[in-house]
């Protein structure tokens, strides 16, 4: 599969007018939605899954590309005037961010977060571009039981990493398993945690799951801790422009935090999070002015931002090549791709080459599209902080119930987002992270799948699942994931009085 003719047919479908306007409707939505504290990419198009049904498959995965990068671009923005992140990877960028502005640097410290997301975007892109066809062809050499195998280090990965505790993250992943086996069983016709209700014979749509835990149960969170006061916006000053020194100082960081953020962005469970922590603690080691870390470092905004959006591109590897989601907003895109009968892996480059090299084409159409919104209109883009917050809250839940009733017209539904959006408002307030409910939910019934028809192949022996070296090294890998935080527990005091 060779990447760049498949790379120049994917432009002639992004670059179409109607799949332009769908790529500048996502960057947008992705900015405004990054900027607003509280809503990001997952709950955006959570909601928007429901009233996409009768777009073209193509021009709706475009948009929600560009709502996953430009999240990532407009969450520096809150981070670095109001010091708070609209988004977790810009958490980081807050710390030296907000300094900056507090000095009056504000518009030097957002111009070298938007560069710098442009410059990991593009490099994130390429990368995305030659290494897709590649994992892609590997992955024909798949067994069941090697993808049983990935699916459970999947399970572990994020049920560990995730959150701040491992019971919760297996309690999140077990509800999410459970959801994903209600309905008729595919293999045997019966019937599965339906309840004797008829219409739980279909199972429970993944479109409900996603906006009553992001729209509803996140927003009820977001509304309960509601303050009435308006936020303290730091004002630009210094022009948009950076100064030499400015230029100097961040490059480095730039191509730093990218090849941090890419490869951690493809792991099981690697988010942004991570590659943003670890970019802006190697910054710190090695900057040049070590003192000005804590006071406003420009270092500290250029590599975790770069970092950020590497991540955000590395997501799409195993998402587009596997099938396999590693955060929860790749959930929510696999959630997508499903919706139109499509599912991501190898065979997606082969039936829908068209598809999928028209979606990374228009990741490079929407970074230029993005540098061009948030360099120029940032002081546009600020004003959106000053939407009173119980118009956003009651705009969100009104959108939820009326795309939720339209999939199917179906009171189940609603009942079921109701309680569904509950237990999404209990777990937050319980530090339950969501995304192992959104991978248990998607990757389950594919995970039962594949495990059945590996012990079909292997006539019921167990020792089929560990067969072959990939299986056997996945789940290796998999009991490493699940015990090794014990272990580096056991062991750190020993370690410590050594």
């Amino acid at each position: 599969m060779d990447a760049l003719p498949s790379l120049l047919a994917g432009f002639a479908v992004a670059l179409q007018p109607i799949n332009l306007m769908w790529a500048l409707v996502g960057t947008v939505l992705g900015t405004a939605i990054g900027i607003l504290p509280g809503i990001g990419p997952a709950l955006t198009i959570a909601l928007l899954l429901p009233v996409t049904a009768q777009v073209a498959p193509e021009s709706a995965l475009i948009m929600f590309a560009g709502i996953l990068y430009g999240a990532m671009y407009g969450g520096s923005t809150t981070s670095i005037l109001i010091n708070t992140p609209g988004e977790s990877g810009s958490m980081m960028t807050a710390l030296e961010g907000n300094q900056m502005a507090r000095r009056g640097r504000g518009a030097a410290a957002l111009a070298t977060a938007a560069i710098g997301s442009f410059v990991a975007g593009t490099i994130g892109t390429v990368g995305l571009t030659f290494l897709a066809p590649t994992i892609a062809e590997l992955a024909f050499v798949f067994g069941p039981e090697d993808y049983f195998a990935l699916m459970v280090l999947a399970f572990t990965s994020v049920s560990v990493v995730m959150g701040t505790s491992r019971l919760r993250g297996f309690i999140a992943l077990f509800i999410g398993l459970a959801l994903g086996v209600v309905g008729i069983d595919g293999q045997t016709a019966q019937a599965r945690m339906v309840f004797g209700s008829p219409e739980l014979f279909d199972g429970i749509q993944i479109t409900i799951v996603l906006v009553s835990l992001f729209a509803i149960g996140e927003t009820i969170y977001v509304a309960s801790r509601y303050q009435a006061e308006a936020p303290s916006i730091n004002p630009l000053a210094g022009g948009i422009h950076m100064t030499a020194e400015d230029w100097r100082r961040s490059w480095k960081p730039w191509l730093r935090g990218t090849a941090i953020g890419f490869p951690i962005g493809a792991l099981p469970a690697g988010g942004a999070e991570i590659p943003t922590f670890l970019s802006y603690t190697l910054e710190r080691r090695l900057a040049e002015k070590p003192e000005e870390f804590g006071h406003g470092a420009i270092e500290g905004v250029a590599g975790p931002e770069a970092a950020n959006n590497a991540a955000a591109a590395g997501v799409l590897v195993p998402l587009l090549t596997l099938g396999l989601p590693t955060s929860s907003t790749a959930a929510i895109l696999l959630a997508a791709f499903q919706n139109y009968g499509l599912q991501p892996g190898p065979m997606l480059f082969i039936n829908n080459a068209q598809l999928v090299w028209g979606l990374i084409a228009s990741l490079y159409v929407g970074n230029v599209m993005l540098l061009v919104l948030n360099l120029p209109l940032v002081g546009l883009w600020v004003r959106l902080l000053l939407i009173p917050r119980p118009y956003l809250y009651a705009g969100i839940m009104v959108f939820s119930l009326v795309g939720i009733w339209g999939l199917a017209t179906s009171w189940m539904d609603l009942l079921l987002m109701f309680v569904i959006g509950l237990a999404g408002y209990v777990m937050r307030v319980y530090d339950f992270p969501v995304a192992p409910v959104l991978i248990g939910l998607i990757l389950g019934p594919m995970a039962e799948t594949q495990l059945r028809r590996a012990l079909s192949i292997g006539q019921g022996d167990p020792v089929t699942l560990v067969s072959t070296p990939i299986s056997a090294t996945l789940l290796a890998v998999s009991l490493v994931v699940l015990i090794l935080p014990a272990l580096m527990r056991l062991l750190g005091p020993k370690v410590s009085a050594a």
